[in-house]
């Protein structure tokens, strides 16, 4: 794996190999925004913005196409839970899912 300029924190040059990344350390739960908040895939629960905190996120953008752009968001809830949402930013985004997060009170950036 490559590190990035600063040699602090590996290269993640696609979504994928992010994805990947994210579950071998623990984030395996596929999250989804449904009309009664986010819904955790596999346990069927589902979350209110305050029950949940964002540790971290990573932003995509398609080298062939500009439209391409995805927004990958790193999840842990109040009860243990934790795993990941994949949206798309910009033009193409889910207005719930950017509705939900701009409620979530925990949002962090790992450098």
């Amino acid at each position: 794996m490559r590190l990035n300029e600063n040699n602090s924190m590996p290269y993640m040059k696609s979504l994928a190999t992010c994805l990947n990344k994210m579950v071998t350390e623990g984030y395996s739960e596929d999250f989804q925004m449904t009309e009664q908040g986010l819904e955790s895939l596999h346990k069927h629960c589902n979350y209110r913005p305050e029950q949940i905190q964002i540790v971290n996120f990573f932003r995509f953008e398609g080298q062939s196409d500009p439209d391409d752009n995805a927004i990958l968001y790193v999840i842990e809830t109040n009860d243990g839970t934790k795993g990941t949402l994949i949206d798309a930013y910009g033009l193409y985004n889910d207005p719930k899912v950017s509705k939900f997060m701009k409620d979530v009170e925990i949002i962090k950036k790992k450098p």
